[in-house]
């Protein structure tokens, strides 16, 4: 069992895996080109690892670790996309193959380096979607690039989950552990009361292209799909029914 074949799996489980249903054998074996047998086989192996969960005709979903490993070949994989389409200009319907086939190589570290130079890029050339946020201690991408033009060594490294609040569900409350963009973006949404540590919360979710409604303190304020997809928190176990 490769590195390379368990990436593989993990991110077709993680991309397969976007709502709260769990993920069949079969969607697992048409994404990959690979045999049903094969897959089944794989993911034995990966539920020995405790990288998923697996029952046999019930499904597979991905554990913490195997959520984080998933997320990491993932954020890659679009940070590479990027690259490609922004700065080699290959065209976007070329860019996903040849990300495939580099993002096995490519460090964390340098990862990290690649976010930088690209401006700390949101969202993939292809489809659209979201690229995973870093899991450094940090509030925000200006921090980041302070840091790093400090000479400073990272802070560590992120312990919870991270959740975009366009993806937040209603109710669901979390404090804001990063922000996503430079230096303008951070003061935009100082402005509006969202910096990290500020307790956010859920109050009308609309369909994915839609704005989200949040409360900050006694403030309700509406967030577009732009903005929301650059403010990330760590849940909480609180909901707005228990407030």
């Amino acid at each position: 069992m490769s590195r390379r074949s368990v990436e593989d799996y993990l991110k077709a489980i993680y991309d397969l895996s976007q709502t709260e249903q769990p993920v069949s054998t079969t969607d697992i074996s048409r994404t990959l080109k690979v045999a049903p047998a094969s897959v089944t086989e794989m993911l034995k192996k990966l539920a020995e690892k405790g990288y998923i969960t697996h029952s046999p005709y019930h499904g597979t979903r991905l554990t913490t670790n195997g959520k984080r490993t998933a997320e990491n070949i993932v954020r890659k994989h679009r940070l590479l996309e990027r690259f490609l389409h922004d700065v080699l200009k290959v065209d976007k319907t070329q860019v996903h193959d040849q990300a495939c086939g580099m993002e096995h190589s490519l460090s964390d570290d340098a990862a990290e380096s690649l976010c930088r130079f690209l401006r700390h890029p949101d969202r993939c050339p292809d489809n659209g979607k979201i690229i995973p946020p870093c899991d450094l201690e940090i509030g925000s991408c200006a921090e980041c690039l302070e840091l790093h033009n400090k000479g400073l060594e990272e802070s560590g490294k992120n312990d919870q989950d991270r959740i975009a609040v366009g993806n937040l569900e209603q109710g669901q409350c979390g404090k804001i552990s990063l922000i996503r963009g430079g230096y303008n973006v951070l003061q935009r949404l100082r402005d509006m009361g969202l910096k990290p540590g500020t307790k956010i919360c859920a109050v009308r979710v609309t369909p994915p292209s839609g704005p989200v409604e949040v409360s900050v303190g006694n403030s309700k304020i509406v967030l577009g799909k732009g903005v929301a997809s650059k403010v990330f928190v760590d849940l909480e176990e609180i909901s707005l029914d228990n407030q």
